[in-house]
């Protein structure tokens, strides 16, 4: 009686914890969306490790996000001209105060980043890894 009721209390106890994290999972970054400045990598990074173990490719749709796993896709848009493009997360960063998200050369392009160099943007999280 005893090795029953303890089971169910572990069993109890890990459905709880599974659930609420599929719970928070869900609700974390899935309706996530911030406004801030963008930038662009430079081509000296090309080739260069990222903090997911890539190299960096200029030609890929990729980017660094502060907190966003890697691996998550994220849909960036050009508040001025709603020209938008998505990405995937495969570094960290940017390190410069204000900035919300650096994007790779071929994304910076079909936003209208590379002119502007810096550009006002809105970030929403499309899907995870």
């Amino acid at each position: 009686m005893r090795k029953t009721k303890f089971l169910f209390l572990i069993i109890s106890g890990l459905v709880m914890l599974v659930s609420s994290n599929a719970i928070a999972q869900d609700t974390s970054f899935s309706k996530h969306t911030e406004e801030g400045i963008a930038s662009y990598y430079h081509d000296k990074f090309t080739g260069r490790s990222t903090a997911s173990g890539e190299k960096y490719d200029p030609k890929k749709l990729t980017a660094a996000h502060p907190k966003h796993p890697f691996g998550t896709v994220l849909k960036v848009t050009n508040l001025k001209t709603g020209a938008s493009t998505t990405v995937t997360v495969n570094d960290r960063g940017p390190w410069v105060k204000g900035r919300i998200i650096d994007v790779s050369r071929v994304a910076a392009e079909k936003i209208g980043l590379i002119r502007a160099g810096l550009l006002k943007v809105k970030v929403e999280v499309i899907s995870f890894p």
